[in-house]
């Protein structure tokens, strides 16, 4: 006889790849039920983005299928987002995650990784937002087209834009025309990028992507100080110049005792468009180095293409215009790596508060 006892004891048998534990203590076996030899269970993974969601589900699969007596598995599958850290802030208490994505300088492609990030967590079937913390210089909504403007919901709280995908998103731009300069001082720079954060509705979100300027000044300290940050993601070019510049802001998001979710060298190579040849044309990477020596992984390589400028001002993130190209895949590793990144530290998170 087939009993619950033998159906979890095959599936302990399963584990999370990055989670280094088995999926029962994970709790993600759900809503178990044998009856003769029909087994029904949910399996709900961390996050919808992760790399290793297909090989956990078939694994899963394989383990119950090879149990003497079961005739029929129905097994559905769904993913709910680990958090590192609850969000109490109102307007953010639906926030699973915020993640920041940072530079040392600018000029390494900052927004476009942040962009076709929460591109590809969209894709995936993740709930994204996107802010736009560049006062001086806000990009996004002119590299995505808004679908719906923000408008009031209530006393001093705004409802954000939507975009393609469903990502929510908020930028100064959204406020003024494109030909006018925003000339502030440092505070109100920090009193904007605190604005934009808190003054608005987000709802249910997965991951809040935060588009930082680059350097380590007003907008940086801000969105440390104000909201707890899931981690951080720093973005450099491949060049000795931009790694070392880059290992700066990483330092200073971890001496303010942020999580670093790891690097994204953007640029990385060039990809022959007639023969697909990789060609480094900034020459060696300096990101490994950068990565052993401040203990942080890497979590993707972007390529250089063109098609990807080109996509952004028609309003498309390469992503979502070709999504079988190079760099459309290389986003599409990177966001898995970052989701899976946050399960470990949500996991190693829950293991801390239990021990």
């Amino acid at each position: 006889m087939i009993d619950e006892s033998k159906v979890l004891a095959a599936l302990r048998k399963v584990l999370d790849p990055d989670l280094k534990t088995d999926i029962v203590s994970l709790g993600m076996v759900k809503d178990l039920k044998v009856e003769g030899g029909r087994v029904s269970f949910t399996l709900e993974l961390t996050t919808p983005a992760c790399p290793y969601n297909r090989d956990i589900e078939q694994m899963a699969r394989n383990a119950v299928s090879s149990i003497p007596g079961v005739t029929d598995l129905d097994m559905k599958v769904t993913a709910r987002v680990w958090s590192v850290r609850p969000l109490s802030l109102q307007g953010f208490s639906n926030v699973k995650n915020v993640v920041a994505v940072a530079s040392g300088k600018g000029g390494v492609g900052k927004t476009t990784v942040a962009i076709n990030l929460a591109a590809a967590l969209a894709l995936k079937g993740a709930k994204v937002g996107l802010v736009d913390a560049d006062i001086y210089g806000p990009t996004i909504p002119k590299f995505m087209h808004v679908q719906a403007p923000p408008r009031l919901v209530g006393q001093n709280r705004v409802e954000p834009a939507r975009t393609l995908l469903g990502i929510k998103v908020m930028s100064i731009g959204l406020f003024v025309e494109d030909s006018t300069a925003v000339i502030w001082r440092g505070p109100l720079v920090a009193s904007a990028v605190k604005q934009l954060l808190t003054d608005t509705e987000w709802g249910e979100l997965d991951y809040l992507i935060v588009d930082l300027p680059p350097g380590t000044g007003d907008a940086s300290l801000t969105l440390a100080q104000t909201i707890p940050l899931t981690g951080v993601v720093i973005v450099s070019s491949p060049q000795q110049a931009a790694a070392v510049i880059a290992a700066k802001a990483l330092q200073m998001f971890r001496r303010l005792g942020i999580n670093i979710i790891g690097l994204v060298e953007n640029m990385s190579y060039f990809v022959c468009p007639h023969c697909g040849e990789h060609t480094n044309i900034f020459g060696d990477s300096s990101l490994e180095l950068m990565s052993r020596e401040l203990d942080a992984p890497i979590l993707g390589r972007i390529p250089l293409v063109p098609e990807v400028s080109q996509q952004h001002d028609r309003g498309l993130p390469i992503i979502v215009s070709n999504p079988a190209s190079p760099a459309a895949e290389a986003f599409q590793q990177l966001a898995g790596n970052l989701a899976a990144r946050i399960s470990i530290l949500a996991h190693q998170s829950r293991v801390k508060v239990d021990g």
